[in-house]
């Protein structure tokens, strides 16, 4: 069984409960779909000079010690068609260095630069209702890759979160290729963006660590881990759905 070493990207800590699942998770994905994923845990401050690993996964946890590393992490994944997986904080930061990097914009995350205002204007902000320790219908949108995924129009999900997407820019990163392919059943909130043409670039607001006991890979992490293999055996296919 070959090993394909993964990026972990995120400042490991005891106290967050997706960080507890990720080691359960890549044995589960040994055991259960025969592929080896060799993590790296990269601090955000250390997170440069990613373009040799197979897959670059930002996970949660933020704030982020750096900014700038979970940013950096989203832009050579992107730039170089690395497999790129962002959940929760990851989700956020993927789109704003989007927003950056490919609109052009000069936009801030709230959480990370609560003094910022005025000129400079807010791609994230703190949620009307925070969604920490909440689960919530999303719907996909129909061909869409995490639709492919799960299978089915719409998914029941975990989050631990405070901060969303400020939906004014929806869009302009729509119209720099960009697709926001899950929405909240509720509220209609974006909850999942992707970027067609790429090997596998993925983020989800909710976290699908969170998903059962995680002794089963919730099937976003599946796919993200069938993408890094497909990847690396130079293959290219859009991942079969799994069952939870």
């Amino acid at each position: 069984m070959t090993s394909l070493r993964i990026a972990l990207v995120g400042d490991r800590s005891p106290g967050v409960r997706a960080h507890a699942r990720v080691p359960l998770l890549l044995e589960a994905l040994r055991e259960r779909d025969g592929i080896a994923l060799d993590a790296y845990w990269i601090p955000t401050p250390d997170a440069c000079g990613l373009d040799a690993f197979d897959g670059i996964w930002v996970v949660p946890g933020s704030p982020y010690l750096s900014e700038r590393g979970a940013v950096e992490a989203a832009r050579t994944a992107r730039e170089h068609g690395i497999p790129f997986l962002g959940t929760c904080g990851g989700f956020q930061h993927m789109l704003l260095e989007y927003a950056r990097s490919v609109c052009g914009l000069d936009v801030a995350h709230a959480e990370n630069e609560p003094e910022a205002g005025g000129d400079r204007d807010f791609l994230l902000m703190p949620l009307r209702c925070s969604l920490a320790g909440h689960e919530g219908v999303v719907r996909l949108a129909p061909g869409s890759l995490i639709e492919q995924i799960m299978g089915t129009p719409a998914t029941v999900e975990a989050y631990s979160c405070s901060y969303g997407f400020n939906e004014r820019y929806e869009r302009i990163l729509s119209e720099h290729g960009l697709v926001f392919s899950g929405h909240a059943e509720d509220d209609g909130m974006i909850r999942c963006a992707e970027l067609p043409g790429h090997p596998f670039f993925l983020g989800t607001l909710f976290q699908p660590e969170l998903a059962g006991d995680g002794r089963r890979p919730h099937p976003v992490i599946s796919a993200f881990a069938a993408a890094v293999a497909a990847r690396s055996s130079g293959a290219a296919r859009v991942p079969s759905p799994a069952s939870r």
